[in-house]
């Protein structure tokens, strides 16, 4: 018992390390294989379901230390513990399937990963293999079945590699790895010059919202800088939350940027309707001023919205810091200069349906204006940009990733990043991108392959039960 708790604490660590900016990705592939093999040895399901718990926990803890700048170690801990709880289900499921194949396991962690993405308050799927893999050859498998064909394919691989065995596992993990090196047949259908401003902060912290106007005037100066044509600017979440279509001296200063520019640009800002406070991207054009906007759909609970807020008052003194956004209902696209442009705001990168659902809808290149300026230098901004990268392989588009303090990149639709900037550095990133009107199977039937994944892996986990449940009656 020691050996395979050391085990599945081992198998968190190495996800872990698959994770960027440490981007090891062979790494995951064996932390989930090491963790199946202590499952397999597992003598009972609450031992499995310990071991499951474990390895959660070891990953989370080290996977999210990023939230503690934001409120604190004792949020952070408690949201590494709730979300370990999950690996309770995990290791328990995993050890009733300790002797059934080495499809079942992978499809039982792919459930799981449905489960967690998806529930309680709309999920949190941050911890998805998927996205410590995509420097490896796995993540172009994303443009057939998104993050879900991904994860099920690095677990597959990984318990093949403690089952060499087991002739039908080395076959299965190899005809994974052929299929990841068929290309998606694309073409371009045009291009577009994109700008990505990066204004930077005054300082790290939650005070720097107290300090809106600076962090406009910043990303004015830093358009300003623009010595070229471009046909799209970019700027981040929150870098106009002083409002400038109803503050004055804000909407000189973005009448500043969009002489500059000479281009629509893409502005993060604050509105409100008769539904209540959004968080808001809005097309801006130097000819015709605000045009079309994405309200953000996928918020971020705890940050942008708070659920149980009149009970868990009474245990934070950050809850009353929550915002009390209310979410979009759009398409996920915006025109600028009548080119159809998708958005994922922050947060909603994580989410399946946010690109694709915008891809389907007209979108021939995506943005991901995003805020971590509270995150300060930690991993968080590196994590988020891979989640990016693969987006642009699941949808064949580029993908424009414009951040307040750092990290913004250009990213191709294969995920390689063409030029990137710094933490806290002021900088404009500039670049032709193409344009690409194809529908991979992933943003067509993306939620199939997840829900069939899932469903395999739950009813294989439930047959394993009730097999070991009427083993078990029949000894008795």
């Amino acid at each position: 018992m020691p050996w395979r708790l050391a085990a599945a604490a081992f198998s968190g660590l190495l996800v872990f390390a698959s994770y960027e900016p440490l981007g090891w990705w062979p790494a995951g592939i064996v932390g989930l294989g090491l963790l199946y093999h202590a499952l397999r040895h597992a003598r009972s399901l609450r031992e499995g379901a310990l071991l499951g718990f474990v390895q959660a926990l070891a990953l989370y803890l080290l996977l999210l230390p990023w939230v503690g700048e934001f409120v604190g170690s004792a949020p952070y801990l408690a949201l590494c513990a709730v979300l370990a709880l999950f690996g309770l289900l995990l290791g328990a499921g995993g050890a009733a399937l300790r002797r059934g194949s080495v499809v079942l396991f992978p499809a039982w962690w792919c459930a799981v990963e449905y489960l967690y993405s998806s529930w309680p308050f709309g999920g949190f799927p941050w911890g998805r293999l998927a996205w410590g893999q995509i420097d490896g050859p796995l993540a172009h498998l994303a443009y057939l079945g998104g993050p879900a064909a991904v994860s099920f394919a690095a677990a597959l691989v990984g318990c093949a590699l403690f089952r060499l065995r087991s002739r039908g596992a080395v076959l299965g993990a190899l005809a994974v790895l052929a299929l990841s090196l068929v290309p998606w047949p694309t073409q371009d259908t045009g291009e577009v010059r994109v700008a990505a401003v990066q204004g930077n902060v005054p300082r790290m912290g939650l005070d720097f919202n107290a300090q809106r106007r600076a962090v406009l005037e910043r990303h004015v100066r830093e358009t300003e800088k623009l010595d070229a044509p471009v046909d799209l600017v970019v700027w981040p979440e929150n870098s106009a939350d002083v409002n400038p279509f109803t503050d004055a001296r804000a909407h000189a200063l973005l009448t500043r940027a969009l002489d500059a520019a000479r281009a629509p640009i893409l502005v993060g800002t604050l509105t409100s309707d008769e539904e209540g406070p959004h968080n808001t991207m809005m097309v801006v054009d130097p000819a015709t001023g605000p045009g079309e906007y994405h309200h953000k759909r996928f918020l971020q609970p705890f940050g942008e919205t708070m659920p149980l807020r009149s009970l868990l008052r009474h245990v934070s003194p950050y809850v009353d810091r929550a915002g009390d956004f209310r979410p979009g209902h759009g398409t996920g696209v915006v025109h600028a200069a009548g080119l159809p442009v998708g958005v994922a705001t922050c947060y909603e990168v994580l989410f399946d349906d946010a690109y694709r659902s915008a891809v389907r809808n007209g979108a021939r290149i995506l943005t991901t204006p995003t805020n971590n300026a509270t995150f300060g230098f930690t991993d968080m901004t590196y994590q988020q940009l891979a989640m990016s990268r693969m987006r642009a392989i699941e949808t064949d588009r580029a993908v424009i990733v414009a951040a307040t303090s750092g990290v913004s990149a250009l990213v191709a639709p294969d995920g390689e990043v063409r030029s990137s900037t710094g933490i806290f550095e002021a900088a404009t990133l500039t670049d032709t991108l193409p344009l690409r009107d194809s529908l991979t199977p992933a943003v067509r039937f993306g939620f199939w392959v997840q829900t069939g994944i899932a469903i395999i892996g739950a009813l294989g986990t439930l047959v394993a039960l009730w097999r070991r449940r009427s083993s078990a009656s029949r000894k008795e």
